[in-house]
């Protein structure tokens, strides 16, 4: 088969497209052959070699996988050749393209309680789009923050995958939105995604806009994996008795903090950690009912790798970054 292979930790040009042995299958496994794999950040890191993302290269990485079943081992029961599905990126064996290998190649294997079956009417690329991103981002939304219908969410690094999702999770709920970016070409994008407002950074700051925007009644949710400098500021922004959830820290995560916000306004601080198979399945259908779109930024043959990484890694992306082998 081929696959977009790491050959050794570092720079974009060391992923190559070039051939790569066919997975061999246990008795309770399945192999798939993979339509569409999205890329995450967790993909650039494990390309870079970042600290906690040790790999024996070379490799493959990709965990958001789609595709058609193609064989399955003889204790295989959930599922047979020829069905759609999903994969979902983490089993027992780690997390598919850092602690497995993953889903950028023609080919992958899976036990078989990784499988997520895809309605008829939800495209590999949807598919593919929703595990890491948008699972993520279910289990905020619901399991962890518990938004309700009417609740003000504020949303930063809502142009990103797992923020693209909260905004349009909130929205189904029924909550209402602020989104922010420093970029206004995707602030216009988020309104056009429905976000009821939304905060340009590069221009004022958002503690202060969020406040106002609240009638300085404060914030019910913040949805906050930027971390840093935007700690202490997400946490003026909130009402009495609101949560902060996080499921990352891409700008820092040793921030300073000021725990005075915390007690004297009874913050509810909350981690989030991964997706589970039910908001897979809930995401599926959802987009099978037309109620919720993935947002798609692009879509590359497998062999353009070292391009679909880098619009990743310089961020001019909008949603998600899919790879078709």
């Amino acid at each position: 088969m081929k696959a977009a292979v790491i050959e050794e930790q570092g720079p974009v040009e060391n992923i190559r497209y070039r051939d790569w042995p066919d997975p061999v299958i246990g008795s309770d496994e399945v192999l798939v052959r993979v339509k569409a794999c999205a890329l995450n950040y967790l993909d650039l890191e494990v390309r870079r070699g970042m600290p906690g993302h040790p790999i024996e290269t070379p490799w493959i990485s990709g965990g958001d996988a789609a595709g058609v079943v193609e064989a399955v081992g003889p204790e295989v029961t959930r599922a047979k050749p020829g069905d759609r599905v999903v994969l979902n990126p983490f089993g027992r064996d780690g997390m598919m393209g850092e602690e497995c290998q993953g889903g950028l190649a023609e080919l992958a294997k899976v036990p078989q309680e990784q499988i997520i079956h895809i309605p008829a009417n939800v495209s590999f690329e949807q598919a593919a789009a929703l595990p890491v991103g948008y699972g993520t981002a279910h289990r905020m939304m619901f399991d962890r923050a518990r938004v309700q219908p009417g609740e003000l969410v504020l949303i930063l690094g809502a142009a990103g995958g797992v923020g693209l999702g909260c905004l349009q999770i909130a929205k189904e709920i029924g909550a209402r939105t602020i989104c922010v970016s420093s970029r206004a070409e995707s602030l216009e994008q988020l309104t056009a995604l429905g976000s009821d407002h939304v905060i340009n950074t590069s221009k004022e700051d958002f503690s202060r806009a969020a406040w106002k925007l609240s009638e300085k009644k404060g914030i019910e949710v913040c949805v906050n994996y930027i971390g840093g400098e935007t700690w202490v500021p997400a946490l003026r922004a909130m009402k009495p008795g609101g949560r902060v959830v996080t499921c990352g820290a891409s700008a820092g995560f040793d921030p300073q903090t000021d725990i005075r916000y915390i007690w004297t306004r009874e913050l509810d601080i909350l981690g989030a950690n991964g997706w589970t198979e039910d908001g897979i399945a809930w995401l599926l259908e959802r987009i099978a009912a037309g109620a919720l779109e993935p947002v798609i930024d692009s879509v590359f043959p497998l062999s353009e790798i070292q391009e679909a990484q880098r619009k990743l890694e310089e961020r001019r992306i909008f949603g998600k970054v899919v790879l078709q082998p």
